[in-house]
Order: C-alpha cells, then sequence, then structure tokens
C-alpha cells in the first residue's frame, strides 16, 4: 500500500524517477532566471503536453525600470510561447493555481518555494530552481527522489477564535524548520474533512516552512464540490493503509491562537504571552491568508471601527477582489482605515507595497519571518487573520475574541 505521493509519482519512498509535469508556472521573479537559463540550453520546445503558467505577482506593478523592462522581456516571451499569462493585478501565483487549474493526482512544479500550496487538492505540487525550471520548459518533465511521508493525524473541529494558520504554526513549531525536509506531509483523518479548501491551502502553504517537500490532503467531497463550481468532474481520493516515516496526533479543538516570533517559523508562541507588544504595521495577505474568507473575516472583525496603526489588505487575485467589491468587503476595509494593495504578494517579500524600516515591527499574515524579509531591520510576527484584526484595532499584539 502506498501514500498518497508514491501513488501520484508511481514509485517507492527514496526511489528516484522522472516524470511528466502536469503544470509548472514561474513568476515575474524566478521567470527571469528561468528565461536566462532557457536560451543558454538552447531554447525551444514548451507546448507540448504540459501546461505552462507565468504570472506577475512578486513586484507587480514593477518597482523601478530595471523590473519593469524585465517584466516586459518576460511579456515578449510568455506571448511567443503561448504560455498562459497572468498580467499584473491578477494574483498570486499559488492562488491562481488554486482557482479551478490544478487537479486531484497531478504533477506539479512551480519556481518557488510556495508551490507546495496547491497539494491541498491531492495533486504532487511542490518548488523547484529557476534552472530545473528552464529544463522542465524544454522537456516537459523532470527527477524526482519520491519523498517519505510524514501523516498530520487531525481530529476534532477548530473552535473559539482558533483558525487554520493558527493550526499550521501549531504543527511548524512541533516539527521544526527542518523536521520535515524533503518529506510529504500527508493531512489525514476525520478532522482533515472538516477544513474548507481555503483551510487547507493555509495548511499545504506553511508545510514548507517545516522544509516539506510537499503537503498534500486526499481529495474528498469537499474537493470535489469546490471543482465541480469550477467546471470540473473529479473522483475522491480514498487513503490506502501504508507506512509513515513518523506521525503526529492533532486535536483541531486543542487549537489557540498562536504567534511565530522573529527570525524564525517554528518559535510558537499563544499570543496571550506577547499581548502588549507595540506594532506599527499590520499585514494581511498573501498566498498564505489573502483569500475571500480571510478579507471577509478581517473586515468582519474591524466593521464600524477603525484600525490604530497602519493596515495593509492586499488580496491574493482579481477573482478574490472582485467578490470583495460585490459583497461590500472592501467598502468595509476601507471606512475602517485599511489601505487596499494591488492582487499579489504585495510586501511580503521587501520589495515594496509596505516595506518595514529599522527597528519597526509588523503583525503579518504571511509564512515567513525571518531577519530582514521585509525591509531592513524590521521585525515581523505571524500570526492569523483573527489576531490580525484585533492587533490592528489595539495598535498592539492582541488576542482574538470568537466571532
Amino acid at each position: 500500500m502506498s501514500t498518497l505521493s508514491e501513488r501520484i509519482l508511481g514509485a517507492a519512498a527514496g526511489e528516484y524517477v522522472d516524470r511528466k509535469v502536469d503544470r509548472a508556472y514561474a513568476h515575474d521573479g524566478t521567470g527571469v532566471l528561468a528565461l536566462e537559463a532557457w536560451k543558454k540550453m538552447g531554447g525551444d520546445r514548451l507546448g507540448k503536453e504540459t501546461e505552462y503558467y507565468l504570472q506577475f505577482d512578486h513586484i507587480a506593478p514593477a518597482n523601478n525600470s530595471t523590473t519593469a523592462t524585465l517584466q516586459h522581456e518576460l511579456r515578449d516571451f510568455a506571448h511567443m510561447t503561448s504560455m498562459h499569462f497572468s498580467d499584473i493585478g491578477c494574483g498570486i501565483c499559488h492562488q491562481l493555481m488554486s482557482e479551478g487549474v490544478v487537479l486531484p493526482g497531478e504533477i506539479v512544479v512551480g519556481a518557488d518555494s510556495h508551490s507546495v500550496t496547491p497539494g491541498a487538492f491531492g495533486a504532487f505540487a511542490t518548488g523547484v530552481g529557476a534552472t530545473d525550471m528552464a529544463g522542465i520548459w524544454l522537456t516537459g518533465e523532470t527527477w524526482f527522489r519520491v519523498p517519505e511521508s510524514v501523516g498530520v493525524n487531525l481530529t476534532g473541529k477548530l473552535s473559539g477564535a482558533a483558525e487554520a494558520k493558527d493550526l499550521a504554526l501549531n504543527y511548524v513549531g512541533r516539527l521544526g524548520m527542518d523536521g520535515a525536509t524533503y518529506q510529504a506531509l500527508e493531512f489525514i483523518g476525520e478532522g482533515a474533512h472538516h477544513l474548507s479548501i481555503d483551510e487547507r491551502l493555509v495548511l499545504s502553504n506553511l508545510s514548507m516552512e517545516a522544509g516539506a517537500k510537499a503537503g498534500l490532503f486526499y481529495a474528498d467531497d469537499v474537493t470535489v464540490r469546490y471543482l465541480k463550481e469550477r467546471g470540473h468532474a473529479v473522483l475522491s481520493q480514498e487513503p490506502e493503509d501504508c507506512s509513515y516515516r513518523s506521525e503526529i496526533d492533532i486535536d483541531l479543538a486543542d487549537i489557540v491562537p498562536l504567534v511565530a516570533v522573529p527570525p524564525r517559523v517554528d518559535t510558537v508562541k499563544p499570543v496571550d504571552d506577547l499581548a502588549g507588544l507595540s506594532l506599527d504595521q499590520v499585514f494581511v495577505g498573501t498566498c498564505t491568508n489573502g483569500r475571500y474568507f480571510d478579507l471577509a473575516r478581517f473586515a468582519r472583525l474591524v466593521k464600524g471601527r477603525k484600525v490604530a496603526v497602519r493596515t495593509i489588505v492586499v488580496p491574493a487575485s482579481e477573482e478574490i477582489l472582485k467578490k470583495a467589491i460585490r459583497t461590500g468587503v472592501l467598502a468595509d476595509l476601507v471606512e475602517a482605515g485599511c489601505t487596499l494593495g494591488t492582487p499579489g504578494c504585495g510586501p511580503c517579500l521587501g520589495y515594496h507595497m509596505g516595506v518595514l524600516g529599522e527597528g519597526e515591527v509588523c503583525l503579518s499574515t504571511a509564512n515567513r519571518n525571518f531577519k530582514n524579509r521585509m525591509g531592513v531591520g524590521g521585525e515581523i510576527y505571524l500570526g492569523s487573520v483573527a489576531t490580525a484584526a484585533a492587533s490592528a484595532l489595539a495598535g498592539e499584539i492582541t488576542s482574538p475574541e470568537a466571532a
């Protein structure tokens, strides 16, 4: 019997395999490097059986003339090769791949570390370097060492003010930042069935922060229903009896609001332990927590009040932005004093749209809080949307209430 990774890759853990890639994507940052490598390798192929995507999200809009020139070259390349191209404002690559693109059982490779995100659909989704991506453009395939898997057994339901982000920080804290290096996390157990697709995407996304090669959910009725709404008829995946390298058990009812303390994602503490820490900025967005569910929750918690600290909200995609406009969520955010950014990565990587200054402190819903990540000398605390809302209103780290 096999783990889900073994089933999709068609070999036992530890074996090396060459496999055709179903979907391959890059963004404006890694795409520049992949294009350079592709040219050095002689160019051509592309097209064939593999679906290719190029999405502008990391520095969108361009922050200077050098970036703009490089993006211009990438646009020309995308149009020349008939890749699926998403320009400025369309959204974050991982979110776009999760809006009815990636399907269960597929092998999906992205030139970005958080390409593990679409594993929420029962796909083997992982990140590669730019040179590897160039090789995929040339051949349509790549090699893998089939990873061993860790079973993350979920029971119960989230309660109170706890969110999927708190659950993700919990397992990263337990495993450590290198505790699952080149392993696949499989989220299993009856608790997994109680999580929405948006919540599953959060858990798969953070698997990278434990060093994992992939983070997968088995496609179930939740997955089937979500993809049916987007025009795809897919089958669920039934787990088999299999051997995991290790297992961890988490009762979702025990999860409380947590914060990751800089500069490590695995240094996790209850929000209450850090209550009162003064903030200069709150950031809500990214491929972790920039979905409509997140924006709507944040808006509901701040509606009718005013944030006490500069608060930046960036939708993860154009689709999410449009829904937030239609439903009035956007208006509630603006009325509360929030600043809205173009759909994309925003200030997450520290290039624009909210860079921190020396000594400034930010509470962010992103996935990384490394030193100088959002600006030289700035400090980043990671938390959930509810924690971000409570903290934005107070101007300091504040424990959220159930809502």
